[in-house]
């Protein structure tokens, strides 16, 4: 019998959805990490301005956050994933899901206020 508990932290509540999220972000980012890549290899030394300018144009911004978002969808359902695997007492796993939820939350942030820092 599946305990209810365990899909209460769940991202979508639903294991299916939990996996089709998680492979839709493993797409986003590996768009993302091709991206990059491509500019790496057409820039193989940049420096600062180099960045900047890269950096500041709105698209990249865009795609930028939108792979954060995907970072951190796709890092919940991983780490809830192991948390209710392998974590079977109920408050210490509660705890740790909500540690996890609140520095993914903080990093989302952070990584926000870093990208559009020099709007």
């Amino acid at each position: 019998m599946v305990n209810k508990l365990t899909t209460d932290m769940s991202l979508t509540g639903n294991g299916l959805r939990d996996w089709i999220v998680q492979r839709f972000s493993a797409v986003i980012l590996g768009v993302y990490f091709f991206v990059l890549f491509g500019f790496f290899v057409f820039h193989p030394h940049p420096d600062y301005l180099i960045l900047s300018e890269f950096f500041s144009v709105t698209w990249v911004r865009v795609f930028s956050l939108i792979a954060l978002l995907s970072l951190f969808l796709h890092a919940w359902v991983g780490v809830w994933t192991v948390i209710t695997d392998y974590v079977k007492p109920f408050p210490l796993r509660f705890l740790l899901e909500a540690f996890t939820i609140l520095l993914l939350i903080i990093y989302f942030f952070w990584g926000i206020e870093i990208l559009w820092r020099f709007v």
